[in-house]
């Protein structure tokens, strides 16, 4: 044994698509992030909201996001509110659930 951890990836590299619903209306958001070792290298967020409104979160938060999770490891992730949107939230968390399992190894 060298005393060198293997270096395992629960996840494949690579970029993957999901929709992550939320809401009463319902809303959603189109989330393509991109994985390499584990951790986000990218991430875009479509906001489709015809509600001013919610047009209005959706893009505060589709701003505020890559701040937060480019760069660290997939399952750290956990965004419970960010730029005042936490429905915006929930979306994104179903978006990374299926995320996720398609690109579990």
């Amino acid at each position: 044994m060298t005393g060198e951890a293997d270096a395992v990836s629960d996840y494949q590299d690579g970029s993957y698509d999901a929709t992550g619903w939320y809401g009463s209306l319902p809303s959603h958001h189109d989330v393509t992030l991109t994985l390499r070792d584990d951790a986000v290298t990218e991430v875009q967020i479509t906001t489709p909201a015809d509600d001013p409104v919610s047009l209005e979160y959706q893009q505060r938060f589709a701003a505020a996001l890559p701040g937060e999770i480019i760069g660290r490891d997939i399952d750290t992730l956990q965004i419970d509110r960010l730029a005042g949107a936490s429905g915006c939230s929930e979306g994104f968390m179903d978006a990374l659930a299926k995320i996720k399992n398609a690109a579990q190894s």
